[in-house]
């Protein structure tokens, strides 16, 4: 009889337990709503030998010469830049380890890598496949393309004052970008930490238009992205997750064949099989005045999101910007420039973005941010030597 009550007892707060709801969902995961924080990643903080083939930084160490060599231009322009953990070499596995550690410890996710191939061959690659891809802890975020495919001109190059020489053209012919699927599907899609939605690695591109001229209409444009996606189900995928960045770039009507001006932008996304869209960068659509504020920079940029939702078929991902100072870039003279940008209103605009996604219940909620590291552009959320932390504390108290 005793064992008899111990059982029932037992028994009575088993289904009492199981009667309190559990915070877990099927899988482990919390009940509480996830969202995937992706910043995109401007790769060019280490030192490569195409950089010294075009004579752009001279000091080994990449894009950081044009950082620690910016100059204020005016009195309170706040330059140079000062990053907090000094001009690290980004190629090293031990430094990708610490960016991978801090972004995941804050919120941050996944990173985009800016994806290139001029001449035939990739660009800036050392620091995903030698820093990212080596990192001994890359298991604990996921990362994704952005093929940049926009001509690579002396923007890029503080020292020549003609910023509209091309060094490498964007535009790819068929036979060059049939070359560069093995590349993608083998040394990166099927990578564990490759991003992936509904099992689809993502795959994002910068320039449609540059894309669409290369191959020579919208017609060659849709057959070879159709012979990439088949390329990546015979890899044993179930699809391919084509996002392309919306910005101003994109005409208000991309041409069917060259000069057919009767294709509208949503049916051309249609044609090509595009699945989503997302924004780099909140310049591309809002203009910059020579002091613009952020405050209202960032609320007309966020202002034209149900614009986006009207105006085409497939998901919008929000995207939030930092900030824009690319006078680091242009030594002569002053570039127009964001101005007030602080952390704290950073955050409102994640809100936003965060409220966006949970209002959009049908599709991923995964929110952009630029960038991780777009030191020259004056938009990072790696920590500096003013803000610190502060910028990826934003990130963590919204979405974490």
């Amino acid at each position: 009889m005793k064992i008899f009550t111990t059982v029932s007892a037992i028994f009575f707060i088993v289904i009492l337990f199981s009667c309190i709801p559990s915070k877990k969902k099927q899988g482990g995961q919390t009940a509480k709503k996830n969202y995937d924080v992706a910043a995109f990643y401007w790769p060019a903080y280490h030192p490569d030998e195409r950089f010294r083939g075009i004579n752009v930084f001279p000091d080994g160490k990449g894009e950081w010469e044009a950082v620690y060599k910016a100059a204020p231009k005016f009195d309170g322009h706040r330059q140079p830049n000062v990053p907090l953990w000094g001009y690290e070499n980004e190629a090293n596995p031990q430094v990708m380890e610490k960016k991978i550690k801090t972004a995941s410890d804050y919120g941050v996710n996944v990173f985009i890598f800016d994806w290139y191939w001029y001449g035939g061959k990739p660009f800036l690659e050392s620091c995903l496949n030698n820093g990212f891809l080596k990192a001994s802890n890359n298991g604990q975020m996921k990362f994704y393309l952005m093929w940049a495919n926009h001509d690579h001109t002396s923007y890029l190059d503080p020292s020549n004052p003609d910023k509209k020489k091309v060094y490498w053209e964007g535009e790819v012919d068929r036979p060059t970008f049939d070359g560069m699927i093995e590349h993608l599907i083998n040394d990166y899609f099927k990578h564990p930490s490759y991003y992936k939605i509904d099992g689809e690695p993502v795959f994002s591109i910068y320039e449609l238009s540059t894309f669409i001229n290369g191959m020579g209409g919208i017609g060659p444009a849709k057959e070879a992205l159709g012979h990439l996606r088949r390329k990546v189900i015979e890899a044993g995928f179930p699809g391919l997750h084509l996002q392309a960045i919306l910005w101003k770039a994109i005409p208000e009507s991309l041409p069917a064949t060259p000069g057919d001006k009767n294709q509208t932008q949503n049916n051309t996304l249609e044609i090509l099989g595009i699945n989503s869209l997302t924004n780099y960068q909140w310049c591309h659509y809002v203009k910059i005045e020579p002091r613009s504020d952020y405050k209202e920079w960032g609320e007309i940029g966020v202002s034209r999101w149900a614009g986006f939702d009207s105006a085409f078929s497939v998901p919008f991902f929000p995207h939030v910007s930092i900030g824009w100072d690319s006078n680091p870039r242009f030594p002569e003279g002053i570039k127009n420039l964001v101005a007030n940008n602080t952390p704290q209103q950073f955050k409102i605009f994640l809100q936003k973005a965060k409220e966006y996604a949970d209002n959009h219940p049908g599709q991923p909620r995964l929110i952009t941010i630029n960038a991780w590291n777009e030191w020259a552009e004056g938009s990072y959320l790696e920590p500096d030597t003013l803000n610190k932390f502060q910028y990826l504390q934003a990130v963590r108290e919204i979405f974490k």
